[in-house]
């Protein structure tokens, strides 16, 4: 092994947005996420993270100043490339509401497949978020630290998760990555990753 990623992801915005489709929205913590960051905190101190990289988000930022006030830890280095997918016009929106409409029926359709021309209305195309994210992810195996925390949203990390394990970007929507949680990679020569932990 080479390199341990750990891979965060925010902690919860708030029960009004449980179930919705939160991309480009730059919005702060519910009143849980304190609690859930102090709970991340404990499980990242063990593995003495050499560096973090950072979501420019506030809900990112939010959470790893919250774990920093925890656990001492390296100054925080934002990356854009680590923003969530922008949802356009179904930002805020939950499947149900996304689906119900008879317009957004083939569009619903492309999403499930997570094919790479599909683009959100309004919103970022699938293959420009997974080449950003691509493009950031190709960059760890060349940093000098060996375990790195990242601070993320559900799809970045799905994505990074996808790229590093050499599956197809279909198989992007079968991970699911809870709030303030944690998943590890153990990266090997070649950029070769093996998941060894999931909501952790």
């Amino acid at each position: 092994m080479t390199k341990q990623l750990l891979l965060a992801r925010h902690a919860a915005t708030g029960p009004d947005y449980y179930g919705r489709f939160i991309g480009a929205s730059d919005l702060s913590l519910g009143p849980d996420g304190p609690t859930q960051a102090q709970r991340l905190a404990e499980i990242i101190a063990p593995y003495q993270p050499e560096a973090i990289l950072c979501s420019p988000m506030l809900r990112a930022r939010q959470t790893i100043e919250l774990i920093r006030q925890q656990v001492n830890l390296p100054e925080p280095e934002i990356s854009q490339e680590l923003r969530e997918i922008n949802f356009g016009a179904w930002e805020k929106l939950s499947f149900n509401e996304i689906a119900g409409k008879d317009h957004n029926a083939e569009l619903v359709k492309r999403w499930s497949i997570w094919s790479p021309d599909f683009s959100f209305p309004k919103g970022e195309k699938v293959a420009d978020f997974l080449e950003r994210v691509r493009r950031e992810t190709d960059q760890l195996s060349k940093r000098p630290e060996e375990t790195i925390l990242i601070m993320a949203h559900g799809g970045v990390i799905r994505a990074m998760i996808c790229h590093l394990l050499g599956l197809p970007d279909r198989n992007y929507l079968l991970f699911d990555v809870k709030p303030a949680r944690l998943a590890i990679i153990d990266l090997f020569t070649g950029n070769k990753g093996v998941l060894s932990g999931l909501n952790l």
